[in-house]
């Protein structure tokens, strides 16, 4: 299922329960229009308190949008019902550094030490950006957007460190510009572009073979435009090489009860 045929949910809860009875299983992208989708990443306590001051440090990648109590899957800031262990299509379990399991659900995974964060996605501002009229290839062609992994290196805290992923959508320069102006609009979910064009001076070596997501064609009288994207967290897990934490695959988050419109700024 991807984003062209899936289903479409009038509310956060219509889709997180959707999710949570197996009826979908595939990205996110478009499912319930109007409403934020965070990224997540999961960690042990001992853990949580730099990660914490990670986001803190890089808000563009990072931009925290809530963090659960220690061993409690809820999260009520963002709906009241949320439970982060079955909520989300499907999670990446890494060990010592490395993605080892795809799953569906965290029951058997749980403990009581765990922490959970999520982090604003762009989904929220690719919708201000289509009510703009600017047109984005990745919902066009039902793909999950490109991601690449940069020589731009975060702010390190504690053991987090490592490079900043980022996120490409193929614009022309008249689109280009007002994708700045909108997006600038929308601090909690990476604001504006951290990079518009050229990709090899951030270590892009090439456009067509993401680290993350899907290629798309960057036409002749078009640029690439690269947003800080919170997949940036698993890059760093891949650096930082925690002996457990579990994320959401590229693309598979949660559906928020919170409205994009409330995160605009201006």
């Amino acid at each position: 299922m991807n984003a062209m045929t899936a289903r479409v949910y009038g509310s956060g809860h219509a889709a997180r329960q959707a999710v949570r009875r197996g009826e979908h299983r595939g990205p996110t992208a478009g499912i319930a229009p109007g409403y934020v989708q965070g990224n997540l990443a999961i960690l042990p306590k001992a853990l949580a308190d730099d990660f914490f001051r990670f986001c803190h440090f890089n808000p563009k990648p990072c931009p925290l949008l809530a963090a659960s109590e220690p061993g409690d899957p809820r999260l009520p800031a963002l709906g009241e019902d949320v439970d982060i262990r079955t909520d989300i299509p499907l999670y990446h379990v890494w060990r010592d550094g490395r993605m080892v399991e795809a799953v569906s659900d965290l029951k058997a995974l749980w403990r009581d030490d765990l922490v959970a964060f999520l982090i604003g996605c762009s989904f929220s501002f690719e919708e201000a950006l289509v009510e703009d009229g600017i047109p984005l290839r990745h919902i066009s062609c039902g793909t999950n957007v490109p991601m690449y992994r940069t020589s731009i290196q975060t702010q390190p805290a504690g053991p987090f460190h490592g490079p900043l992923v980022v996120s490409m959508r193929p614009l022309k320069p008249a689109d280009a510009i007002r994708a700045v102006q909108i997006t600038s609009r929308f601090p909690a979910v990476h604001g504006a572009p951290v990079h518009i064009g050229k990709p090899e001076l951030i270590g892009i070596k090439d456009i067509m073979q993401p680290d993350y997501g899907d290629p798309v064609e960057v036409k002749d009288d078009e640029l690439p435009v690269f947003w800080a994207c919170g997949v940036t967290p698993q890059s760093v897990i891949a650096t930082v090489r925690p002996d457990f934490c579990i994320t959401h695959a590229p693309g598979h988050m949660l559906v928020t009860d919170l409205k994009n419109s409330r995160l605009a700024i201006l």
